[in-house]
């Protein structure tokens, strides 16, 4: 019996250690940057925003991270990065955040482009009223004209 209890008992250990590290995640993400005082910001702020482990290689642009899954997400990590002036795949620092940078962490940004920058629609994507079906939400937020971004390829 009391072997049985043993054996029992380093089962639910195992089973408990198994379930613990399975909710631990590691990932990797491109976050903008230039220089060592842009790697202390970033993985400070990652560690913040609940890694366990960060570490951002200047040289690659790449953020190596450890999480735990239930505690925090990358979602939330890379917002936190955002907030702090430097991009990632799925956020994207403000004007005003990235503009706080010092001068040897501000990298070059990727051009934003609203619709009106955006190429013309093709006759395809035009409707009737001479409006384009493709990103209306974005014309009418930017406030440009639709009639002017739709026109005949």
């Amino acid at each position: 019996m009391k072997t049985f209890k043993i054996l029992i008992a380093s089962f639910l250990c195992l089973a408990l250690s198994t379930t613990v590290t399975a909710q631990e995640k590691t990932e990797k993400i491109k976050v903008a940057g230039e220089c060592g005082m842009c790697k202390k910001t970033i993985e400070s702020t990652a560690k913040k925003a609940g890694a366990s482990y960060a570490a951002w290689n200047a040289d690659t642009k790449e953020l190596s991270v450890k999480f735990n899954s239930n505690a925090t997400d990358m979602a939330r990590i890379q917002k936190a990065i955002a907030a702090e002036g430097y991009d990632t795949p799925a956020a994207k620092a403000s004007d005003e955040s990235y503009n706080k940078l010092e001068a040897c962490c501000q990298y070059e940004r990727a051009a934003k482009t609203s619709c009106c920058e955006a190429p013309a629609c093709t006759e395809k994507q035009c409707t009737k009223d001479g409006s384009c079906t493709k990103d209306t939400a974005c014309c009418k937020e930017s406030g440009c004209d639709k009639k002017a971004c739709c026109k005949k390829a």
